[in-house]
């Protein structure tokens, strides 16, 4: 399987001349379940585009706990904060969810060509919006809605950033994302099974009925998605000089950040 940038929505919707600037400096990178990819108070050397792999952002609290606050897939980029002018984050970490690749961009070539090429700035901005969004409406959600409608959100969105029906979610792992207790998820995932929507093994989640989902989900799914497509319209197109240079090995594979 040939793997490039392109694979990233948001490296796809730059400019083509942009996009040509960049790639070069875009690196594959293995990204490992569990892997930390920044963790708080440290500075950012990287930015990373998922391709193939989800990343949540998770804000670690004193008694161990860490809810996710937001998932980045092939939407969007892990490090968003040194485009906002801080080269840290002191509340939250970035750790692998679902195992798979990206690409990384060192930190002072993507701040210098967001200084310079406009195109790139306002994409960053308008996706940093809609991360904003997604942030704010999991906190209502977390307040207000139901652990059965919590999962829906949860399973709907890593569907949206992973081209699989299969999630590999424990029970553990979904109560610790969402700042639940694990009885309440295994209720809920109860619920769904029963009701034929999901089926669960061995920490293992299987969509069956996505259309279930979404009737079961609360509207904070909807409100983000909606947001996600009005701030950052997927527009495809194509990218041989891009495929050539990845097939020919100018993109080299790494590893991501050592495991927790």
């Amino acid at each position: 399987m040939i793997r490039t940038p392109m694979q990233n929505h948001l490296l796809a919707a730059l400019p083509a001349e942009i996009y040509e600037r960049l790639s070069p400096h875009a690196e594959l990178v293995a990204l490992v379940r569990g892997s930390a990819v920044y963790e708080p108070g440290v500075e950012l050397e990287y930015a990373y585009f998922p391709t193939s792999s989800i990343v949540s952002i998770l804000s670690p609290m004193e008694d161990g706990a860490s809810p996710e606050v937001a998932v980045v897939g092939n939407d969007g980029v892990v490090g968003i904060a040194m485009f906002m002018g801080g080269a840290t984050t002191t509340n939250t970490r970035a750790v692998v969810q679902s195992a798979g690749h990206g690409y990384r961009i060192r930190a002072s070539v993507l701040q210098t060509a967001a200084e310079n090429e406009a195109p790139l700035r306002h994409l960053i901005l308008r996706y940093a919006q809609s991360l904003i969004t997604q942030m704010s409406q999991s906190a209502a959600c977390n307040r207000f809605h139901s652990v059965d409608q919590q999962v829906c959100r949860l399973l709907l969105m890593c569907m949206d950033r992973w081209a699989s029906n299969r999630l590999s979610l424990t029970h553990e792992r979904m109560s610790n994302l969402l700042g639940v207790r694990r009885e309440g998820v295994t209720g809920a995932s109860g619920h769904l099974a029963a009701a034929g929507l999901i089926s669960y093994r061995r920490g293992c989640v299987t969509v069956l009925d996505r259309s279930g989902l979404e009737a079961r989900v609360c509207e904070c799914y909807a409100v983000v998605k909606t947001e996600i497509a009005r701030l950052l319209p997927v527009k495809p197109r194509s990218d041989d000089a891009s495929s050539r240079r990845t097939a020919g090995g100018v993109i080299k594979p790494s590893v991501a950040a050592a495991a927790n």
